[in-house]
């Protein structure tokens, strides 16, 4: 038995030949991402000609990474902020010009567009939040799309409060209140007050409520909650009573209400492009289940499963709900897209993303559920070496960022290669992470540094009592709350790990929370204050400071490899700054690698490529994996 042939960072890590496809509303063709310059840009293709596909953005700074069709299938648009900073502006594509510019539909130089959406009943215009009069504020304005002339709609009634608009023109806003819950408020359209609608528990929401869109008839406000009950299931707000009717539920799943990366998916409802009807509603255990909302639906569901094994991923169609572009999330054969005809029962491969790897030499991404010490079930997933005897091999322990987040099934670029080198890949959703109900999600409050680390350690004793990993050959790896993570495994228990690597990771919780955007501000209450402490109280600050890798950085043995986007505005540089001067102060072996155009995480290919060959080279040195020339 051997290993299989070295994959090449740059194959794993390079942009895809084409990805994230979407169909245009009339069903002529479709937009998706394909390299231009070494940077993904927007290219479209028609689906009924040998046309050649044309490139229609033109950036040469940063790869786009989000994209969308407006309901006149002349207009794309899509996001784009500046070197990671994620001020977040919307542009304009007009595909019956090729040759005129971008268009920023959103002008305002260090502002930040929190959400844009079709206007409800208003073709051709947008409803987008923007924070371009007040830092911390986000004001609603409607755009129209064709001439770019923006309408101020309402302005924020206060920081934490935002606006969404109804079918009809009426103004809807979600607020978090002092306390950290969420609350929904419906304005008198007549004396422009606001009456509460409905609230949910901050710490049973710590990202907000989602899904949180009105029925397209206007009387209702689709809601996922776990109100009564320990998993997130679907309901209906009435918009006049504020009275909810469950919509739909999984016995054993919770709603998919997170957005998931892996899987680009906005929504777990999966709505008629045209009429707004619910057709489906993901739910997501060790795999995804959908459940069809209705029978149409349900036929087209059927047929579109034959076409993968793997998970359905991004899905769209055309008005009529004829023609449908589906991408597939998948273990070992990532984002393959389908188009499939309805009408016809026809269906073609549209393309594969990286048709340069074999599917043969990844390693399948197992479920397995491992005990706490406490007794708490901790889902996770263990990727292994193809090739060799799963027996005694160094392990990387990967935290997943959040915390308030999960892993799922999937393709993970970082995951195959470091099997491909040799190593046992352990992901483990410790309490805290989401989509396993409220119980697991807030066992995490008051237990960062604590039982949430304590987890990690217990799925490391867990591989090594099962014979899979080698003791003294353990790395952890994580960013953002997973790089907290890996400076607390470096600080807290340092004779655990042989190595360490630290990607955008807190050090300090008080400053980390201090330093963030003006706008997050309100929202804390839910999250970090609920689960962490308010630094502006003196004995919880100390408690944050008891709790952060920067006060025990003494204890650290193991070298570091730690990377930072000098653009990050969730955690600053200086989050990393300060571990690195003071670790390099006591000698100890410490790698930092600081990405002048980049922010919270690396998007731009040349950069993904230079941080995993020095994790590559880092690993290799500590843990004995291999390394490719």
């Amino acid at each position: 038995m051997a290993l299989p042939d070295l994959i090449s960072v740059d194959d794993l890590f390079g942009p895809p030949e084409k990805a994230g496809a979407s169909i245009s509303p009339d069903g002529s063709r479709i937009a998706y991402l394909a390299p231009w310059k070494n940077r993904l840009n927007v290219w479209v293709q028609d689906l009924d000609s040998d046309d050649e596909p044309r490139c229609v953005t033109a950036d040469e700074t940063r790869s786009v990474q989000r994209h969308f069709w407006s309901d006149d299938p002349r207009w794309l648009l899509y996001e784009q902020d500046s070197g990671g900073d994620e001020n977040w502006h919307v542009f304009r594509v007009d595909l019956d010009t090729p040759d005129a510019p971008a268009v920023d539909l959103t002008p305002f130089p260090g502002a930040r567009v929190m959400s844009v959406e079709p206007s409800p009943g208003r073709p051709g215009r947008l409803s987008v939040n923007h924070n371009a009069r007040d830092a911390a504020e986000f004001d609603l304005h409607e755009i129209d799309v064709a001439t770019g002339e923006s309408t101020l709609l309402a302005q924020s009634p206060g920081p934490g409060m935002s606006w969404f608009p109804g079918p009809d023109g009426e103004l809807f806003a979600t607020a978090t209140s002092a306390d950290g819950d969420i609350e929904i408020h419906r304005r008198d359209p007549a004396t422009g007050e606001l009456r509460l609608l409905q609230t949910y528990e901050g710490a049973d929401h710590p990202l907000g409520v989602s899904p949180m869109q009105p029925t397209p008839d206007g009387t209702g406000l689709w809601v996922g909650t776990n109100r009564g009950q320990d998993r997130i299931r679907l309901v209906q707000v009435d918009l006049s009573t504020g009275e909810e009717t469950d919509v739909d539920g999984h016995p054993t799943l919770e709603l998919d209400a997170v957005r998931r990366a892996v899987m680009q998916i906005d929504s777990p409802l999966i709505r008629h492009r045209a009429t707004g009807e619910l057709l489906g509603v993901r739910y997501l255990g060790e795999r995804q289940v959908i459940h069809a909302m209705t029978p149409g639906f349900a036929d087209v569901l059927a047929n579109l499963e034959r076409l993968s094994d793997g998970d359905l991923g991004p899905i769209s169609s055309d008005d009529d709900g004829r023609r449908w572009v589906v991408s597939f999330t998948h273990d070992r054969d990532p984002g393959a897209t389908w188009l499939y005809d309805h009408a016809t029962g026809e269906s073609r491969l549209l393309f594969r993303p990286y048709p340069h790897l074999d599917p043969g030499a990844l390693a399948p991404m197992t479920p397995v559920t491992i005990p706490a010490r406490d007794g708490l079930d901790l889902p996770s997933y263990l990727t292994l070496p193809v090739g060799v005897e799963p027996a005694g091999l160094p392990l990387v322990l990967l935290v997943h960022g959040g915390p308030w987040y999960r892993e799922s099934w999937g393709f993970a670029a970082s995951v195959q290669l470091l099997a491909n080198r040799g190593y046992a890949v352990l992901q483990v959703d410790f309490r805290g992470s989401v989509g396993h109900g409220k119980a697991h999600m807030t066992a995490a409050v008051g237990e960062f540094a604590g039982a949430m680390h304590d987890d990690l350690i217990d799925a490391v004793d867990w591989a090594v009592a099962q014979g899979y990993a080698d003791p003294d050959r353990v790395a952890i790896m994580g960013g953002s709350y997973g790089g907290y993570a890996a400076l607390v495994g470096a600080t807290f228990t340092p004779d655990r790990f042989a190595a360490v690597v630290d990607l955008v990771g807190v050090s300090d919780l008080a400053n980390f929370m201090r330093s963030l955007p003006p706008f997050a501000g309100p929202v804390l209450a839910s999250n970090w204050f609920a689960y962490v402490g308010d630094p502006a109280d003196p004995e919880q600050e100390a408690d944050m400071l008891a709790r952060s890798p920067v006060s025990r950085l003494d204890a650290v043995r193991a070298p570091l490899l730690i990377a930072q986007g000098a653009n990050d505005v969730r955690v600053v540089r200086a989050e990393s700054d300060n571990v690195v001067e003071y670790l390099r102060a006591r000698d100890v072996p410490v790698e930092y690698r600081v990405f002048d155009d980049e922010g919270h995480g690396f998007v731009n290919p040349e950069n993904q490529i230079a941080f995993q060959h020095a994790v590559e080279r880092f690993l290799g040195r500590h843990l004995g994996g291999r390394v490719s020339a």
